[in-house]
């Protein structure tokens, strides 16, 4: 059934690359620079040159339905807090995503680094910015694209800086697609991590 769906998203959906393809793109998964329960983020180049993440995502005989919505959900957005899916391999137990490469790791490892006092100064001006832009991304999500999105997990580990220390929100498999007219209410219950889950939920 998600092969369905894939295939008739396939118009709008990024593009879909093999395991082999995938195998050269990370050059046979040489670069891991990122590891977490949902699986290894290999560093890679796309033919054109341009660097990419690509999350390999454990090997599971389960049916994918967070792969699905992690493309079906992150395929509608256009944003500049928003991080960008490029294209992902959905071929037999083997399931990737590959996203633009976002330079400076996550706002945890950010925040998390030893500052010396001048430092400390500038980081909370950086801060300042961080947070302005992963508002900004949620009220696109939530309000700005073609269909609403919840994302539920919304943790520093979930927002990656680019070159300019911009925020760009990522992790979507927990992600919802609602209604505009459906409520607080008849989303709970969804997941997330505890202690970044909104009160209401």
């Amino acid at each position: 059934m998600l092969e369905a769906i894939l295939q008739n998203y396939e118009l709008r959906a990024p593009k879909r690359y093999k395991y082999s393809e995938i195998k050269k793109i990370t050059q046979r998964f040489n670069n891991e620079i990122g590891k977490g329960g949902f699986g290894t983020v290999f560093k890679g180049k796309l033919v054109d040159g341009r660097e990419v993440a690509v999350k390999a995502l454990h090997q599971s005989n389960g049916k994918g339905e967070d792969l699905v919505n992690e493309i079906l959900s992150i395929s509608k957005t256009s944003h500049i807090n928003v991080v960008m899916l490029l294209g992902f391999c959905f071929e037999g137990c083997y399931r990737a995503l590959i996203y633009e490469f976002v330079p400076n790791g996550t706002l945890a490892d950010f925040i998390d680094k030893d500052k010396s006092n001048m430092e400390a100064l500038i980081l909370w001006e950086r801060l300042h910015d961080i947070a302005v832009g992963i508002a900004r991304g949620l009220e696109y999500l939530h309000r700005g694209c073609s269909a609403q999105i919840v994302h539920f997990d919304i943790k520093p580990h979930n927002i990656l800086l680019d070159k300019k220390f911009r925020p760009k929100i990522a992790d979507f498999g927990l992600a919802k697609l609602c209604s505009t007219r459906k409520s607080t209410l008849s989303i709970q219950g969804k997941g997330g991590t505890p202690g970044y889950i909104a009160p209401e939920l």
